[in-house]
């Protein structure tokens, strides 16, 4: 795909990459290394942490010189791009999930079973790494066998971490904000927030997201930079356990589903009955084939 600097061409580009972080499992950095600016991306991105860093330290001077040093021509037609697709897509997200809980719980387990797939190339794997792996997946998969389902109505400390979590996404390769929201039970609370305009709540978290992404940067970055196989490793861990949640028919209900009814775990697994497989794993073997063709032209790009 082109990659050109035409303002409309990053608009396009974010606006895929916006579509891809509402998914939970696809990564918006995928594209981002597939359009060939992804390491210019992530360069802005430290830029404005540092730039933010510098106001909250009361040093407005030097707060506005990093700003200067932001490559803007590339980051707000991108984040423009995506903020229009992520307002469009969470309303239909949204109904999906509530009338269709197996089949997108299906579409979203072929999509981090492509995740797994892609991010399993990525480090250097030896034993110790190996078994961080399992454990960090085991203690996930087992750790989500207790929570009640998703948060249906969030407090605005809850919705303020979730942004400051989900914005990770944007750092750590191969993990989207969307696939973080949903191992904390917060994905769907968070499309109705952008769904049905709730002002006060999209603040909050968007306060979250900036604050987070300000914190976090240096530190994630800097330890992919010296412990890279490592923290892959726990990653992957995070994908793999957090499959408990996507299978199809945790206790016969969508976890991803209605949050009205509470009253069901959601997490105690169960096999469907034979007549309701075919379309939830049709689903998820045409998420598996995309994911895997987007990391095909991401490889040939690079």
């Amino acid at each position: 795909m082109a990659t050109g600097g035409r303002p409309i061409t990053r608009i396009a580009q974010g606006a895929l990459m916006g579509a891809a972080n509402v998914v939970p499992g696809v990564s918006g950095g995928t594209l981002a290394l597939m359009f060939g600016i992804y390491e210019r991306l992530i360069a802005a991105i430290r830029d404005g942490a540092r730039a933010l860093a510098r106001f909250a330290r009361g040093d407005v001077r030097g707060g506005i010189e990093r700003l200067k040093s932001v490559e803007w021509g590339l980051l707000l037609p991108l984040a423009g791009g995506a903020f229009v697709t992520v307002v469009v897509l969470a309303g239909l997200l949204e109904s999906g999930l509530e009338e269709y809980p197996e089949a997108m719980a299906g579409l979203f387990l072929g999509l981090v079973l492509a995740s797994i797939v892609v991010s399993w190339r990525l480090p250097d794997w030896d034993r110790p790494r190996l078994a961080l792996m399992a454990v960090v997946g085991v203690v996930l998969f087992a750790a989500l066998g207790w929570q009640t389902g998703p948060i249906a109505d969030p407090s605005p400390l809850v919705l303020f971490l979730a942004g400051a979590i989900a914005i990770c996404a944007m750092i750590l390769p191969g993990l989207s904000g969307s696939f973080l929201l949903l191992m904390f039970g917060m994905y769907e609370a968070v499309l109705a927030v952008i769904d049905e305009r709730m002002i006060g709540d999209a603040i909050v978290f968007a306060v979250g997201a900036v604050l987070g992404l300000a914190l976090f940067a240096s530190l994630l970055t800097r330890l992919l930079e010296r412990h890279h196989d490592t923290m892959l490793a726990v990653l992957i861990g995070l994908m793999v356990g957090s499959l408990r949640v996507l299978w199809p028919w945790p206790n016969g209900v969508g976890v991803i589903g209605d949050t009205a009814d509470m009253s069901v775990s959601g997490t105690g697994l169960e096999w469907p009955p034979a007549g309701n497989l075919p379309v939830p794993l049709l689903l998820a073997a045409a998420a598996f084939a995309v994911v895997l063709a987007v990391d095909r032209l991401a490889r040939n790009r690079s």
